[in-house]
């Protein structure tokens, strides 16, 4: 009887791995079957705003590859901070993302009471763009370079005014990196959105400003502002001829105004694989490069490793900006 005894068991035993090697074989793995239903995009600005644009661009790009709607969900207020606290709330199952800026990493400088670490509560998925910015003057400033500027403020201390779209936004700290590695004292006027403060820079209330090469670009090309250097680590293609802030005679100043794509912390591996090569892939596409190029963005796609890695360093690099140019925002 011992032996038939271990011949069931043996057959039953057999059964059991058969049955559960085919459950595994039939289940589909996370990345194959994923999307299999809607994705929320999550853009923690206004519409019509450049990382709405963006997030809109490569919405439709991963709707037609994936076959799933992608819906564009905007959630503005606090600087992005409302919307990009959704995300981090947000399940981790790769159907909600959100569509940050460089914000992301200066808003904890900025903020110290921030509801999340951007480094630990979201999954970066890939970068996506990246926007140039250009110093620019009007001609009555009367000089034509960034080391004449920087000479004249140098000479002129507290007298220097340059424009914003607000406190605590790109082109302020933009600028409050540049004056913290030249030593310059310039005095910040913070208008409530770009268009103003280019408005007030045209009727000279204020002597030059940091501007997306898109929203200056015809007031270049028509004379009535002077391109002195774009901010990014390197020439932009959009504008070729005006060489970086570091060629200029102040090196190592970079400021790259990037746009990136990322989950809530905790989404599996291969979701976020999958993510990031239908987004590297879509930035390769004919139709995407060329609404960049007409918006004055540059593809700027990358893995998830180069991308938190970025975010680390950036997070590091804005907490002594800001708190060597003492910058508060009430």
């Amino acid at each position: 009887m011992t032996w038939m005894r271990n011949a069931i068991f043996a057959v039953g035993t057999a059964g059991l791995i058969a049955a559960c090697t085919g459950a595994a074989a039939q289940k589909p793995s996370q990345e194959g079957s994923y999307p299999s239903r809607s994705i929320r995009l999550i853009v923690p600005f206004a519409p019509a705003g450049g990382t709405d644009i963006i997030a809109r661009l490569v919405g439709q790009e991963l709707n037609a590859a994936w076959g799933q709607p992608v819906v564009i969900d905007n959630r503005g207020g606090s600087g992005g901070i409302i919307g990009t606290q959704i995300a981090v709330k947000s399940a981790p199952d790769g159907y909600t993302m959100v569509m940050c800026s460089l914000g992301l990493t200066y808003a904890p400088a900025l903020y110290p009471d921030l509801p999340y670490d951007p480094r630990k509560d979201l999954s970066p998925i890939s970068r996506v763009a990246s926007q140039p910015f250009v110093y620019v003057v009007t001609p009555s400033v009367g000089v034509s370079s960034m080391k004449e500027l920087v000479a004249l403020a140098k000479a002129k201390p507290g007298e220097l005014r340059y424009g914003s779209g607000g406190a605590g936004g790109a082109s302020h700290l933009g600028t409050a990196l540049l004056s913290t590695m030249t030593g310059v004292d310039m005095v910040h006027i913070p208008y409530k959105g770009t268009a103003p403060a280019l408005t007030a820079m045209l009727a000279g209330e204020i002597h030059f400003q940091l501007i997306g090469i898109a929203t200056v670009l015809p007031h270049i090309k028509a004379g009535r502002m002077r391109a002195l250097a774009v901010s990014a680590g390197k020439r932009s293609s959009v504008v070729p001829e005006v060489p970086t802030v570091s060629e200029t005679g102040i090196p190592g100043y970079e400021f790259d105004v990037w746009y990136g794509m990322l989950f809530p912390a905790g989404t599996p591996r291969p979701i976020v694989r999958k993510a990031n090569l239908e987004i590297n892939r879509a930035l390769g596409t004919p139709a995407l490069m060329q609404r960049f190029a007409a918006l004055g963005l540059e593809p700027a796609g990358n893995t998830p490793e180069e991308f938190r890695a970025l975010i680390d360093s950036e997070v590091k690099k804005w907490n002594k900006v800001v708190e060597g140019a003492k910058i508060r925002i009430n």
